[in-house]
């Protein structure tokens, strides 16, 4: 069984929910169970750090509740989004400066459909949360990742932080990204050339039971690049 106990997304969790029981927001573990479509006794697993939270849970800890993102990541001691009486003390410069940026939107995997429709759209962007972490500079986007088709390694339930490309910049061979065509997916990039011109991509898996396939250039809405990955336990 994963030992999550040193995790700080879960020592952040039970932080906050003894803040929303002090503040009379939850009564009981079921209460935000019930907020996170979840069972009480998953929370009870969160809290003794036997097992993690998903990034929707987290997603609707922000929506349900106000609760910052970056204070459960461990990256802002601010715990509720817009209340500076919700800040734990002994707050860092660094961590204040990295608090009111917000660079990076995170687009939870239950809204990655709607993100085919609308990628590049800043107006859809501005519905989803969006946190900071230290040394990622520039307008940068996060996806969940869903299944084991990138393991080792991407695993489920990571973020990817990723940096979109400009529209005629090309991505290298091998290197990890996510594509964006009517699906969002995260693959390893081989260009497929036709009298020497760039025609499509080869997206391939890490995970060898998923057979390599080719998407044409037409048919790609959006390509970012993989900067960093966000895993269970930090930064990779």
């Amino acid at each position: 069984m994963t030992d999550f106990s040193d995790n700080i997304v879960n020592q952040r969790f039970n932080i906050v929910f003894d803040r929303l029981k002090q503040d009379g927001k939850v009564k009981s573990k079921s209460d935000i169970a019930g907020k996170l479509d979840t069972y009480n006794h998953v929370i009870n697993s969160v809290m003794k750090g036997t097992r993690g939270l998903t990034v929707d849970q987290i997603n609707k800890l922000a929506e349900h509740y106000n609760v910052n993102v970056n204070f459960v990541f461990g990256f802002s001691d601010q715990l509720y989004l817009d209340d500076e009486e919700g800040a734990m003390p002994s707050i860092s410069l660094a961590e204040k400066i990295y608090e009111g940026r917000n660079n990076i939107v995170l687009v939870p995997q239950k809204a990655s459909a709607g993100y085919a429709l609308a990628a590049g759209n800043p107006e859809y962007l501005k519905e989803f949360n969006r946190f900071s972490v230290p040394g990622m500079e520039g307008q940068l986007i996060a996806f969940e990742i869903s299944g084991d088709s990138m393991l080792p390694y991407l695993t489920n339930g990571d973020l990817v932080i990723c940096e979109p490309l400009e529209r005629n910049e090309m991505p290298r061979d091998n290197g990890v990204y996510v594509v964006v065509t009517d699906t969002v997916v995260a693959k390893r990039i081989r260009r497929l050339k036709d009298s020497g011109e760039v025609s499509g991509f080869e997206l391939i898996s890490d995970n060898t039971v998923y057979h390599p396939y080719s998407v044409d250039l037409d048919e790609i809405r959006q390509i970012l690049k993989v900067k960093t990955r966000l895993t269970s336990y930090g930064l990779a």
